[in-house]
């Protein structure tokens, strides 16, 4: 994975590599509204992640994940954010954005335990 410097570093490059869907999450689904998908933890994968902090607020932590699903061909972009202001979602997207795909790329503290 590649290291960038910003939040806006990572999306400008996911994006010319062709993730340019925008996508938001939406309680239990990812969702690209432009085409009116709505996918389910099943219908996707998550290809790459990158972790940022706010430079003055620690609390203000965000993560970029590229997305990709071979059942809707299409490969987005969604930003979340984590810790203090992350999104409630159902168990089973959460834990395949916050644990399943994710966990196998982290190391040391980052690393899930359960």
């Amino acid at each position: 994975m590649k290291n960038y410097e910003t939040l806006v570093d990572a999306t400008n490059d996911l994006m010319k590599r062709g993730y340019t869907a925008n996508l938001s999450l939406d309680g239990d689904t990812i969702d690209d509204k432009e085409k009116d998908i709505r996918m389910t933890a099943d219908d996707f994968e998550i290809d790459e992640f990158y972790r940022f902090e706010g430079p003055s607020n620690p609390s203000d932590m965000s993560i970029v994940y590229a997305v990709s699903s071979s059942k809707y061909n299409l490969k987005g972009v969604l930003v979340n954010a984590y810790g203090t202001y992350a999104d409630d979602s159902s168990s089973a997207l959460a834990a395949k954005l916050h644990h399943g795909q994710v966990s196998h790329n982290l190391h040391g503290d980052d690393r899930p335990t359960a």
